[in-house]
């Protein structure tokens, strides 16, 4: 993951200033989820205060429970929407490193949530917006290629300080609610075949015999 992260965001991911923190975010898109990686490394300059701010007991050790919370905290801090709805992002998995390696600038916390996508279209929109820390954060932000095929990102805008991020992309072999409302149709068109094919012929056969008594053999054509 690290190699990923070198090559989307290039050498400033481990370049950056010991006055910031830096707070890298991977984005990939499914069909109907959407995951995001973060990499959070505060410099050396503003380490402390960061893990002041995790370390909640003082007692030099960074518990469980202390990564859970500062987690979630860092979740309330994001916004992440599609298509202009807002979506509840669920923490999937949280690291941290060892204090000492934080105060040297080396350590990164490492952040996985997800969340579920709504129905849409095949033109999506995907928003995310990071706070957290903003009065020290380097924010950074790119999104992977999709793995499905049928996913195509069209387009990728963000803000000067990458607090803001829009995604932009294409989902084929959709099926919203007109293509729900159209297989329907089609079910409901194949049921009326079977049951048509499936009559009795009696009356066809009546009505093609008075046609027939009906034409005499000079008027027919060939």
């Amino acid at each position: 993951m690290k190699i990923a992260i070198i090559l989307l965001f290039g050498a400033s991911a481990y370049a950056h200033r010991l006055d910031e923190y830096l707070q890298a975010t991977i984005i990939s898109v499914e069909k109907g989820r959407v995951q995001a990686e973060m990499r959070l490394v505060p410099g050396v300059a503003v380490s402390a205060f960061v893990v002041n701010g995790i370390d909640a007991n003082r007692d030099g050790v960074i518990s469980r429970m202390e990564q859970q919370a500062y987690a979630e905290q860092v979740l309330r801090d994001l916004s992440l929407s599609i298509d202009g709805y807002i979506l509840k992002p669920r923490l999937t998995s949280v690291q941290f490193p060892g204090v000492e390696e934080m105060k040297e600038g080396l350590g990164e916390i490492h952040i996985v949530f997800s969340a579920d996508l709504p129905r849409g279209g095949p033109n999506r929109r995907l928003a995310f917006e990071n706070h957290h820390q903003r009065s020290i954060a380097a924010y950074l932000v790119n999104c992977l290629v999709p793995r499905d095929r049928d996913i195509r990102v069209v387009a990728q805008n963000r803000n000067q300080l990458q607090s803001f991020y829009q995604l932009d992309y294409l989902q084929a072999g959709w099926q919203g609610e007109r293509g729900w409302l159209a297989m329907a149709a089609l079910v409901l068109f194949a049921r009326l075949a079977f049951l048509w094919g499936h009559r009795r012929p009696t009356t066809n056969r009546s009505l093609w015999s008075r046609l027939s008594l009906n034409v005499s053999p000079k008027s027919q054509r060939y």
